[in-house]
């Protein structure tokens, strides 16, 4: 598949609109290992990997624009108690990672991450079932890996994400239209279309920043046969999990249950 150019979406408004890096680095809590990886010469994105154990599936997280994988310390026991690794990465700017951040190297870095946390795990003799996440702008990670590697992934779950990127600029107040930026479908309704592999996506019933329908515009588009669609009730868009916490974490463990390495018995 040959890579869309986005490089229309890259001006420099747009990108002080989109992007908040934040140069933050903690070190790895006992039990997670940070790893960087190469996106091109001379540029790494740095990662934090929290494991639960190696043979369990993993979801590789792609989180928001104003966050850093160390936000994630104490959000990933979460995850392992459900049984899942969790594998963070930052974007070009954020955290420890190298570069600048723009909206075509965050989709065209989609694919050295994942393919890097791939050779990881097979290098690392974990089970090699990936589930890949994205929160808000992860969503442009997630549902690229998604339109690219859907064979060698268990499953896609987006939460807060978007379908429309510039009818989403609007919303919040850019004047997108006026300068003349057209909706490319950048880049997730188009390309949700033609994926097949299980979905689920999660969202706030009360989202101010990303409303509801742009996740049910999501599930609509999705090609998936097994897809599924959570509004948590009363929730915005940076409270969703706290406040929605049993329902949010019991909707990613039975949906990751049903492609457990166990019930498939390899790793």
């Amino acid at each position: 598949m040959s890579q869309a150019d986005y490089s229309a979406l890259d001006r420099p408004e747009i990108l002080a609109f989109v992007f908040y890096p934040r140069r933050d680095y903690v070190r790895a809590p006992s039990g997670a290992i940070d790893h960087f990886i190469a996106v091109e010469q001379d540029v790494s994105i740095s990662c934090r990997f929290y494991i639960h154990s190696h043979s369990s599936p993993s979801i590789l997280y792609f989180h928001g624009n104003g966050e850093v994988v160390s936000d994630y310390d104490h959000i990933a026991p979460l995850y392992n108690h459900l049984g899942l690794n969790l594998f963070v990465a930052d974007y070009r700017g954020y955290g420890a990672s190298q570069g600048q951040p723009t909206l075509s190297n965050t989709v065209s870095d989609a694919s050295p991450i994942f393919t890097g946390f791939r050779d990881i795990l097979h290098r690392e003799h974990f089970c090699k079932h990936i589930f890949v996440m994205g929160r808000s702008l992860g969503s442009i990670s997630a549902v690229e890996i998604a339109y690219r590697f859907q064979n060698e992934i268990e499953g896609l779950i987006i939460e807060s994400g978007f379908a429309a990127f510039v009818e989403l600029l609007s919303h919040l107040g850019f004047p997108a239209e006026a300068l003349g930026i057209e909706d490319r479908e950048c880049p997730n309704l188009g390309k949700i279309r033609t994926v097949v592999v299980p979905t689920l996506i999660i969202h706030g019933e009360c989202d101010r920043i990303i409303p509801p329908g742009e996740g049910e515009a999501l599930f609509r588009g999705s090609a998936a046969g097994d897809k599924r669609l959570v509004i948590i009730p009363e929730a915005d868009h940076n409270d969703i999990m706290w406040l929605g916490r049993e329902t949010y974490f019991r909707a990613i463990r039975e949906f990751a249950s049903a492609s457990s390495c166990n019930r498939k018995g390899d790793a």
